[in-house]
Formats: C-alpha cells, structure tokens, sequence
C-alpha cells in the first residue's frame, strides 16, 4: 500500500510521520538523528511503498524562507539524490511545535513526556503530515 511520509527536519533531530494506508490519517513515527536520517528512510522504504515526502518548511509570518530554511534546503538535496523516485513537497511548518505541545496536552499526555523534544519533533512530523493530506482533500 502506498504511503506518505512526513518530515519534520532539525539540525539535531529529525520527526518522522506516516500516512495510513488510505491517505487519510497521519501517525507519528520516529525521532531520528539527523545524521541518520537518510539511511533511516532507505530502510523504511524497502518495507513500504512511499509515494511522496512531506517536509515541513520553515517561512516567516510575511512568507519568506527563514534562517532555518538554509538547513532544509541542504536536507533537500540529499534526500532528493537518495530517492530521485520520490516527489518531495514543502509544507508550511508556521506553529507546528505549538500545534504539537497543545495536541499533547490535550491528549493527556503527562508534563514529563511533554517536555521531551523527540516526542515534539514526532507530533509535528504528523501535523505537517495531515495539514497537507486534509489540504488535497478538499
């Protein structure tokens, strides 16, 4: 079946999120070392059919790139040479990380485990995930 997957890229860690196999829901996944994160994807990829990488990019609040995008666009270049197959898209990553902590805390999830970054990283993975999957639907 065929999936989606979310990124949600740091210098640090990378968030990883998946679509169900119908397109319709986004989990999250994985923290990664960012090091890691190609080779991760590539063992991902054996196992399941990706048909399209979500990344999420940062902009400013006027739309233009901002700083952090320098790093992304780096990210960009590797993984469009490791997996030329595969489309990548650009989602905007505005709020992202307030989405996430808000969906923690709404989902009663306990303060320690909120206050772990990988746990952040995964969640916005998914919401940038969905954001563009809830997108196409409409």
């Amino acid at each position: 079946m065929d999936r989606l997957v979310g990124i949600d890229y740091g210098r640090k860690r990378v968030g990883v999120a998946v679509s169900d196999p119908l397109g319709i829901f986004a989990s999250a996944l994985e923290t990664v070392h960012s090091a890691k994160i190609i080779e991760y994807l590539k063992k991902y990829t054996e196992n399941e059919n990706v048909v399209l990488f979500v990344v999420g990019y940062p902009v400013n609040m006027n739309g233009a790139p901002s700083e952090a995008a320098k790093d992304i666009d780096i990210f960009l270049k590797h993984l469009k040479k490791a997996f030329p197959d595969i489309p990548v898209h650009l989602e905007d990553e505005r709020f992202t990380s307030v989405l996430a902590h808000r969906a923690m805390i709404d989902g009663g999830m306990k303060k320690s485990d909120r206050m772990k970054k990988e746990s952040v990283d995964k969640i916005s993975a998914a919401i940038i995930l969905q954001s563009y999957m809830d997108r196409k639907k409409n």
